[in-house]
């Protein structure tokens, strides 16, 4: 009997949501996800000390303020994560635009372009990789630019039919609806326990392939944010979904047969609509658990690059004395 894994991968295309260089040689995803707290760990492990010291002597070469140079240096390594993983994946790598940015779309511009350039300087073509951006309307409007570009963008921290629906109007790669994050909201305004197919993470990202599969919209929707392997099995068949490591050895293990969830065939119809700016931020102001969410993951990825950027700044200092 074939693994839950190996069933997976006949219909869905597994995704490691890890930096962990040992995880996906040995799990080997098709593509892997990054975040500041992913890219923050990977950095605290040996495999990346080599890494840490060539960011920081190229550091010491560089000119003007403090602050700017240590976001530089964390900027660089970040990169080297990414390129690390880039290695041993066939497909697409993301990397985030910086989550204090995420309400401001030039500057985010900025950015994506910034790690673009930064990956084409190690030899690594933006068809590898994916800018990973916050699902404000600040994020998307960016993404819809970058798009235009040719530079392919994830969409990230996404809570709502609202922001899948204005993803889709802007034409992005692809979405990363989170799954168990919505699902720690009810659990907390509840008080109630939920199975996988009462979950409603699960149901949000059900509601989102439908709405995208009867509409023909070709962003590839990627469920995120798992805490249990239930979560997983609920959404077979999705087009992509980004597992941590411990989930996808779960899977490796067990030989159940795992049933397909999802399918484009079975799509029920769903009316197509947009969203304008007014219309979008009316929808996210009448559900509390999106935009409660949205913020909440905003500031955990700023405070982790906060953390990174101080890391920085002392091995920096400690380089000059």
């Amino acid at each position: 009997m074939t693994s839950k894994l190996d069933q997976l991968r006949e219909i869905t295309t597994v995704v490691a949501d890890t930096g962990d260089i040992e995880a996906v040689a040995r799990l080997k995803p098709v593509d892997c996800t990054t975040n500041p707290s992913i890219v923050l760990k990977a950095l605290g492990t040996p495999m990346f000390a080599d890494a840490i010291k060539e960011a920081v002597a190229w550091g010491k070469k560089q000119g003007g303020n403090p602050e700017a140079v240590s976001s530089a240096v964390a900027d660089r390594l970040a990169i080297s994560v990414g390129a690390a993983l880039v290695k041993l994946v066939p497909g697409r790598v993301s990397t985030e635009v910086d989550a204090d940015l995420s309400f401001d779309t030039e500057a985010s511009l900025a950015k994506a372009r910034a790690i673009i350039a930064a990956y084409k300087d190690r030899g690594i073509g933006q068809d590898r990789i994916l800018i990973k951006l916050a699902s404000t309307w600040e994020g998307i409007r960016a993404a819809e630019v970058l798009q235009k570009e040719g530079i392919d963008c994830n969409l990230t921290l996404l809570f709502s039919k609202a922001q899948a629906i204005a993803c889709a109007d802007a034409k992005v790669f692809l979405i990363s609806p989170f799954v168990g994050r919505i699902l720690d909201w009810y659990k907390k305004s509840t008080g109630k326990d939920f199975t996988a197919e009462e979950d409603p993470g699960v149901i949000s990202v059900r509601e989102i392939y439908n709405y995208y599969k009867a509409n023909d919209i070709k962003t590839i929707v990627m469920g995120a944010s798992f805490r249990s392997a239930g979560e997983i099995e609920a959404l077979a068949g999705c087009d992509r979904l980004t597992i941590s490591p411990n989930l996808l050895d779960e899977l490796a293990k067990d030989e159940g047969k795992l049933e397909r969830k999802l399918s484009p065939d079975s799509r029920k119809p769903d009316p197509k609509v947009s969203v304008d700016e007014k219309t979008f931020r009316w929808m996210m102001n009448e559900d509390a658990m999106a935009t409660e969410k949205l913020a909440e993951g905003i500031r955990a990825f700023a405070k982790d690059l906060g953390t990174l950027r101080t890391m920085v700044q002392k091995e920096l200092q400690l380089a000059a004395a």
